[in-house]
């Protein structure tokens, strides 16, 4: 096997969340090899992009998000576990996003938004995409529900776009939403939450489809520890972690009805 590959990329912002994943890192580490585990990286890989770690073979451990879990990933990946996170719209390993307006906007309710500009981050996004689908697909008329839809690879690039009034609306991860309200506030002083969405599980925990089930059991030991570590505890504080669970591939099924919904309600993307 090449040299193992961990990456933990999808929470990496505002800058002390990417330092506090690091130290995370490090421990779960120490801990695999103490287990035994062979070629464990001791950094995080920053060259491979988020995405692509996700079926490189030689995979230890990645973060994925639940929409391209269930397009994409079935049976290519095995779950390791869910973050449970101590943030507002997180509800153990579940969590909605926060569908924003800009702070001085008129609109109240979800169909005041019928004509806006939205902005997403990524097609492929739960938060972004998927779980506002959900929220806006009730009231499309046709196929269609706002103006014009923008792209903007992220969340908080999401977010200046309703700010700087590129855009009306966005969805954000609660995850994300709340390591920005702690560690970079002035970002949000431009929009305020209209609605939530629905909730569903939150980014899991993968490792390759091959990982034999001790191989699991040793990432998911780790991962424990690491939660029960006196000296990680300003860790978890800074990332706003409580927990790991491991759910199965039947939680994630929501996901995917969710999208099926929205199909049959005539509204397959946000447009």
């Amino acid at each position: 096997m090449p040299d193992r590959l961990a990456s933990l990329a999808m929470y990496i912002s505002p800058p002390p969340i990417a330092e506090a994943t690091a130290v995370l890192w490090r421990f779960l580490s120490e801990a695999l090899v103490r287990a035994g585990l062979p070629d464990v990286p001791s950094v995080l890989d920053e060259a491979v992009r988020y995405d692509e770690a996700w079926l490189r073979p030689e995979l230890l451990l990645a973060q994925t998000c639940g929409y391209p879990y269930v397009k994409h990933l079935r049976g290519r990946v095995r779950l390791v576990a869910t973050p449970v996170y101590d943030l507002a719209g997180c509800d153990g390993p579940y969590k909605c996003s926060f569908i924003i307006v800009a702070r001085d906007s008129a609109v109240v309710t979800i169909e005041d938004l019928r004509g806006a500009r939205a902005a997403i981050n990524e097609p492929d996004s739960n938060s972004g995409v998927n779980l506002f689908r959900a929220s806006i697909a009730p009231y499309a008329r046709d196929g269609r529900f706002f103006s014009s839809v923008i792209e903007t690879g992220g969340h908080r690039a999401s977010i200046d776009a309703v700010t700087s009034g590129a855009a009306d609306t966005a969805a954000i991860d609660c995850v994300s939403y709340g390591n920005t309200l702690r560690f970079d506030p002035e970002r949000l002083s431009g929009v305020r939450i209209l609605a939530e969405t629905v909730k569903g599980p939150g980014l899991p925990l993968i490792t390759r489809a091959d990982a034999c089930d001790d191989e699991v059991a040793v990432l998911r030991s780790a991962l424990d520890e690491a939660i029960a570590a006196p000296e990680l505890a300003q860790v978890r504080e800074t990332l706003s972690l409580k927990g790991f669970v491991p759910l199965d591939d039947a939680a994630y099924e929501v996901l995917a009805e969710l999208d099926r919904a929205a199909h049959r309600l005539g509204y397959p993307a946000i447009a």
